[in-house]
């Protein structure tokens, strides 16, 4: 509990400050950057943030579903017995809705779930969603991420060096090869271009690690 309070405090002199400490891959200060305070400090919109979050989820659903009409079930369309005169309720064929291995009314059908979502209330909910995290004490600057080789091993070791735990989101400028594949195999460890980070990638992780050039270009493509 004591080490959460001391880690607010520094979140919060950094967000006074308008300035945040990089790092190098050995977790050595190298020097310090400014925030842009529409970027980060900007006010937490939480509606924005579930109807970003809403709205990327909906997109990756599949939307394969489908139950049979009375078109599709399998049966004979002949009529059972005729219209009058056998004191029975009328009926068309066996495939009828109210009958028993019958068709389904009105049942799911494949259909595509996305929709859009105004581009200046996207932009407006990632700012809410880095502004969040910043304010937590979750973003961390490093100075640059370019392993030598896709090595699994030695990027775990690089997270270690850092104190990286649990769900980790690194955001990089046009990531190297090497990085992605070093990385595909961490669990909930994901590399991102800064130009595709999205709400649901920042609401989606414990510690948002992003590299000096990346973040210059996020605050680029974020300043109202």
């Amino acid at each position: 509990m004591a080490q959460r309070q001391k880690k607010t405090k520094t979140a919060d002199e950094a967000a006074a400050s308008g300035s945040v400490a990089v790092v190098n891959a050995n977790n050595e200060k190298v020097g310090e950057v400014s925030l842009s305070p529409a970027v980060f400090a900007a006010p937490v919109n939480e509606h924005l943030l579930y109807e970003a979050v809403k709205q990327y989820r909906a997109g990756g659903r599949r939307g394969t579903h489908m139950t049979k009409n009375r078109a599709l079930v399998s049966g004979t369309g002949k009529k059972p017995w005729r219209q009058k005169g056998t004191g029975r309720a009328r009926v068309g064929e066996a495939r009828n809705p109210l009958w028993r291995h019958g068709g389904t009314v009105f049942g799911p059908q494949p259909r595509d779930y996305s929709y859009s979502m105004p581009k200046a209330a996207r932009a407006a909910a990632l700012r809410s969603a880095v502004s969040l995290r910043a304010s937590e004490g979750a973003l961390k600057v490093v100075d640059a991420i370019n392993p030598d080789a896709p090595k699994t091993k030695a990027f775990k070791a690089l997270l270690a060096r850092l104190g990286l735990t649990g769900k980790t989101l690194v955001v990089d400028s046009r990531p190297v090869p090497a990085l992605v594949l070093a990385s595909r195999n961490l669990r909930g460890v994901r590399v991102v271009d800064s130009l595709h980070l999205t709400v649901y990638d920042v609401m989606d992780c414990r510690t948002l690690v992003v590299t000096r050039e990346a973040l210059g270009r996020l605050e680029e493509r974020l300043t109202p």
